[in-house]
């Protein structure tokens, strides 16, 4: 039984739950784009940091390559996710964000020739059965209130986010971890240069220390992660993304004094399970 990439994914989603919760109070003050930009541009300042540290040694030509295609998946998927998080509650975004590991499962299959058995694909249903459970159990208030655009952002950057995690699988077996979490900074960071810059408003100085802290969690979540897939098929660490509902609900009652609801708790149940499920052999 492999618990490591187990553990380091699990880890991976709960520092990465953190970031987005500051995203998301970072941008009721500031553009999507300029979110966006500077998550990674302080990302980006980490990672280099960081490489001059453990010296990686320069990436071979076909690690650029790919890796900057990879890129512009990523940056696609940020810049959706972001916006869904400025029209919606951060538990619904993650909520429809949960379509992701189905995607990722098939595409493991599809692009990775991954095998998946029949107790993947019962976690993966589970997983599922509990978002379902949480969607329908609100209140017809608060489905009411939903954002068409910011749910349509949110299923591209599930379905993008899917195509990312399936091409970082393939490159985690060939790459180093460092120059892939390079490569997932620098790139996002200059793709989201220019969109910035037309809507850029004045960052004020007390908001700085939440834009070092989100390129802060970005890099060690995205380190967490590369470390898990080099070990593990993608399909059998894509129902732990369901555990983001999980720190959704812990940060908003610690953060936002919000109590979860009935179903929250019956689906954060199913959600669990369907983690423990999948990482047992």
């Amino acid at each position: 039984m492999q618990f490591g990439p187990i553990v380091r994914m699990s880890a991976s989603i709960a520092v990465l739950s953190v970031m987005d919760a500051v995203i998301k109070g970072m941008a009721a003050y500031y553009p999507v784009f300029q979110v966006a930009f500077l998550r990674f541009l302080c990302g980006s300042v980490i990672a280099v940091g960081a490489a001059c540290i453990l010296r990686p040694g320069w990436p071979s030509r076909e690690t650029v390559v790919a890796n900057s295609m990879r890129a512009v998946v990523a940056v696609v998927t940020a810049l959706s996710f972001f916006y869904a998080l400025s029209q919606l509650p951060l538990a619904e975004t993650l909520l429809l964000s949960f379509l992701a590991p189905m995607f990722i499962a098939l595409l493991g299959v599809i692009m990775l020739k991954e095998r998946v058995d029949g107790r993947i694909l019962a976690a993966l249903a589970m997983g599922f059965a509990g978002t379902l459970v949480v969607v329908f159990g609100q209140s017809g208030e608060e489905a009411g209130a939903r954002s068409i655009p910011g749910v349509a952002a949110a299923l591209a950057s599930a379905l993008t986010y899917a195509l990312s995690i399936v091409l970082l699988r393939s490159r985690a077996q060939r790459d180093k971890f460092m120059h892939i979490v390079l490569f997932q900074n620098l790139g996002p960071m200059v793709l989201s240069l220019p969109l910035a810059v037309w809507v850029w408003q004045s960052v004020r100085l007390e908001h700085l220390p939440w834009f070092a802290l989100m390129g802060a969690l970005g890099f060690a979540g995205h380190m967490l992660m590369v470390s898990a897939y080099a070990k593990a098929p993608a399909a059998r660490l894509a129902p732990l993304e369901y555990t983001a509902l999980i720190w959704a609900a812990l940060i908003g009652f610690g953060v936002f004094s919000e109590v979860p609801t009935w179903a929250t708790a019956v689906g954060g149940v199913l959600i669990v399970a369907a983690a423990f499920m999948t990482s047992r052999r």
